[in-house]
């Protein structure tokens, strides 16, 4: 195994396309606690160096949970997809796990650079990332509220760059664990086919959250004129692949509503973020979906 090939066994166990969209978990917490319109206004008492802790912070965390997806279902893997580098012998069992292992207590630290708060949730978020991997993910209840808890502890995770935000902010979490809960009932049927109850669940709780996104605006510090074309787009890339899931519940057509859905989280941060902020805010966000998809184009996201 070439240097070059180790390093790319290593990038396909990151899932760095899912990597983007956690970054905008991150701005759109952060731009929820008040700290985005700072930065936009070149205030000087912006916490930036502490956006910067809490990106990196992520990174290890999101990129650490899914390769410990990998050396957990290593087994599974060499029956089902043999072509990760896992079971295809590119990088060792052994090898993926020292590198999740460092991976996330990486992403710990550069959320302790940050204070108490932000380490706590990092925490936190390992944990549900590892428990899932572990355990988690075999089960019908447990594994999708694991699996949201870590996108929803990831969104509070950007708002601790304010302290005291993310208890003042804590129902927002509540939008991420539900949607990707959802998302993750769905993606069982990727190898092996499915059926139409979890996809009409998925859409179900879909539309929920676009309720829910819309309901903000009631809210006196939520803009929801600048939020509405980023949740119709939200929908517009969620609602079309879930609905042909629907249809044919085949592996092929569920994988793509999987991939629509991870990529979509971008778009539903972007909704909050121009709503907490400004349009401008939402559409810095936005610009994380085409990296996103380009990096997709290249490494796997489910």
């Amino acid at each position: 195994m070439t240097p070059t090939g180790r390093i790319r066994a290593f990038l396909e166990l990151a899932r760095p396309a899912n990597v983007v969209t956690a970054f905008a978990d991150i701005l759109a917490g952060f731009t929820a606690a008040g700290a985005m319109t700072g930065l936009l206004l070149g205030e000087v008492n912006t916490p930036v160096a502490d956006l910067v802790f809490l990106l990196l912070a992520t990174a290890g965390l999101y990129a650490g949970g899914v390769v410990f997806n990998d050396v957990f279902d290593a087994d599974l893997d060499a029956k089902e997809r043999p072509e990760r580098p896992i079971p295809g012998g590119r990088t060792s069992r052994m090898q993926a796990a020292v590198f999740g292992s460092v991976l996330l207590v990486a992403g710990i630290a550069a959320a302790a650079c940050v204070g108490l708060s932000s380490f706590f949730i990092a925490a936190a978020v390992a944990c549900c990332a590892l428990g899932y991997d572990a355990a988690g993910k075999h089960h019908a209840v447990a594994g999708p509220i694991m699996m949201g808890l870590c996108r929803g502890g990831n969104l509070l995770l950007g708002a601790s760059a304010v302290p005291g935000m993310p208890a003042a902010l804590w129902f927002l979490a509540l939008v991420p664990i539900a949607y990707v809960g959802a998302i993750v009932v769905i993606s069982r049927g990727e190898v092996h086919g499915g059926n139409k109850r979890p996809i009409m669940f998925a859409i179900l709780v879909a539309g929920i959250v676009c309720a829910t996104l819309f309901a903000l605006g009631f809210r006196s510090d939520y803009r929801m004129l600048d939020a509405l074309p980023f949740l119709l787009f939200f929908a517009f890339l969620v609602f079309p692949s879930f609905r042909r899931a629907a249809a044919d519940p085949s592996p092929a057509h569920i994988r793509r509503a999987v991939k629509a859905g991870v990529l979509a989280l971008v778009a539903l941060d972007a909704t909050l973020a121009a709503g907490f902020g400004t349009w401008i805010a939402g559409l810095m966000v936005l610009a994380l979906l085409p990296l996103s998809i380009l990096v997709a184009r290249r490494f796997a996201v489910t």
